[in-house]
């Protein structure tokens, strides 16, 4: 099941050149073009204040956007370029290309837990631990997953999940290629005084969850 895209409201940007650009940041406004998808670039402008909240919310680079622009057919965008002032560090431009329903891009999926009354580790004092509240996955412009499901009926004391126990959704695949960690369920001992083997395991997925960041944010 594809997932809500978020809108993202611009306006059509008249003239261009600096002098142009300049004039939308007197006004409040984040200058900033479209281009791609077969058609000609168009100039656009955003409201500081709300492409601030955005990219403070994160993930903005990964996350794509169904863009409306007063005038102009609504179109699935993905940034492609932030530029920022050298000093303030505040956006001054942006960049979004078009994609077609059938492109291929790079998105951070959220995971969700499910079930958890019905596992049994839990039920005996378990824990469940989330080395991943997210997963990046390659996935088609037009059919992109809401969330990720984990069904945790059944899973008991020290069951690990890993990416290869979700069912992705079809043509979607993660951008690592190694059968990394989403979660497990911890005994409750985990919560306080662990011993030494159960110190080593914590810290072995502390270990695989940092390199798995680094190789996501060595891939985008």
């Amino acid at each position: 099941m594809a997932g809500e895209v978020p809108n993202l409201v611009a306006e059509a940007r008249t003239g261009t050149g600096k002098g142009a650009a300049r004039q939308a940041r007197r006004e409040g406004k984040v200058p900033g073009v479209v281009y791609g998808g077969g058609s000609d670039p168009i100039s656009i402008q955003i409201p500081f204040n709300e492409l601030l909240k955005r990219l403070k919310k994160g993930r903005f680079m990964s996350t794509l956007f169904n863009l409306q622009v007063e005038g102009e057919e609504d179109v699935r965008v993905i940034c492609r370029g932030v530029q920022r002032d050298v000093v303030k560090d505040l956006p001054t431009h942006v960049d979004f290309m078009r994609l077609k329903r059938t492109s291929r891009v790079n998105l951070f999926i959220p995971v969700e837990f499910i079930n958890e009354e019905e596992s049994p580790g839990i039920k005996k004092g378990g824990v469940l631990t989330i080395v991943r509240s997210e997963v990046e996955l390659r996935v088609t412009a037009g059919d992109i997953p809401e969330k990720l499901t984990v069904d945790m009926t059944g899973l008991e004391i020290g069951d690990t999940i890993t990416i290869s126990s979700i069912d992705l959704p079809e043509g979607a695949h993660p951008t690592i290629d190694r059968d990394f960690v989403i979660g497990n369920v911890a005994a409750p001992s985990a919560l306080g005084g662990a011993s030494d083997d159960e110190d080593d395991a914590a810290e072995g997925e502390a270990v695989e969850a940092a390199e798995g960041e680094e190789e996501a944010a060595a891939e985008e």
